[in-house]
């Protein structure tokens, strides 16, 4: 399964910004897509989660901000991000997993990330 992520780039605090996600190869077994972001000198950390079931997670700092949408006919993904904060600013990935259940940290397959930076 390969991973590409795009849509990222640089946006004014308060502003908004969308990135999509799109896996190819064997993606029939995919139930979990995610997306995360690491910043410079932090850990990576999970965004928010969807499964092909519907069910949708977000962390709480992105509640009401962010919203998740998945499109599994075309295996996509898209993180709709809004009202972004200069803490936003990270390298963002998106993942995939042919796990039965979505855990944060089985996630099987990584693309190599888009820069999201959010200006003051």
């Amino acid at each position: 399964v390969r991973i590409v992520e795009s849509g990222g780039g640089v946006v004014q605090d308060g502003g908004s910004l969308t990135l999509s996600c799109a896996a190819s190869g064997n993606t029939m077994a995919l139930n979990c897509m995610a997306w995360y972001r690491q910043a410079p000198g932090k850990e990576r950390e999970l965004v928010g989660m969807t499964s092909t079931y519907g069910n949708t997670y977000y962390e709480d700092f992105v509640k009401g901000r962010f919203t998740i949408s998945r499109d599994s006919s075309k295996n996509t993904l898209t993180l709709q991000m809004s009202s972004l904060k200069p803490e936003d600013t990270a390298m963002y990935y998106c993942a995939a997993s042919s796990g039965y259940v979505c855990l944060r940290d089985n996630m099987d397959y990584w693309g190599e990330g888009t820069q999201v930076t959010v200006s003051s």
